[in-house]
């Protein structure tokens, strides 16, 4: 009786306007964090922007969270819609994460492989942002956002490649180097950061893969 009554009653489509609106903030922190890993002089400013675009996206989190509370019939099961917008927040924060510790270790110039990585992180950023809209027919759009979430699975493979290249990279440059350890640790640490940020993004992917199959 219960599930008859939800399927006639009209479903709270805020929630896609506001996945819209968080993916888009993850675009303009993937931008922020290329210009952070380009060097030089504008780090710390594009360093600032990341920080804003992170507490730009956890308003819209807490907003979706207060919606699933307060909303009687939700498009998606309430957890489902929890764990996207989780899985949104967790990538943009991964971004602040690798900022703060590029700050910290007052880095000013940047491997090419951890360049390439940043532009990785910004494809990806933009495949979920263009999946976000096609939720709202996830089962009339399940071949594109099927392709979107096996094109991310594709980047992060190429950004662990390129992690690795790059600590190996970093170790030959840094092996026989007066202060080498520190350089090639805080090296590794950047790697690392970044590779999270892919993986983070790889999560949203999942998120929504698992949203596609129930709808269909």
């Amino acid at each position: 009786m219960l599930g008859w009554f939800k399927a006639i009653m009209p479903k709270e489509e805020r929630f896609f306007a506001l996945f819209v609106q968080h993916a888009t903030i993850v675009v303009a922190g993937a931008e922020a964090l290329g210009g952070v890993l380009k060097g030089g002089d504008e780090v710390e400013r594009y360093c600032r922007i990341v920080s804003d675009r992170e507490t730009d996206a956890d308003e819209i989190t807490r907003q979706v969270l207060t919606a699933v509370r307060r909303t009687f019939i939700t498009p998606f099961d309430r957890t489902d819609i929890q764990d996207l917008v989780s899985s949104l927040d967790d990538a943009i924060d991964q971004m602040n994460k690798t900022a703060k510790t590029i700050m910290l270790f007052e880095v000013r110039r940047f491997d090419p492989q951890m360049q390439q990585m940043g532009d990785i992180i910004l494809q990806a950023a933009k495949l979920v942002l263009e999946a976000m809209p096609l939720l709202a027919s996830a089962g009339k759009n399940a071949g594109r956002l099927q392709a979107i979430t096996e094109e991310i699975i594709r980047i992060e493979e190429q950004a662990d490649q390129l992690h690795d290249q790059g600590r190996k990279a970093l170790f030959l440059a840094n092996r026989n180097e007066p202060g080498g350890v520190m350089n090639f640790m805080v090296g590794t640490e950047l790697y690392d950061h970044l590779e999270s940020v892919v993986d983070r993004l790889e999560d949203v992917s999942n998120e929504i893969n698992g949203l596609v199959v129930d709808q269909l």
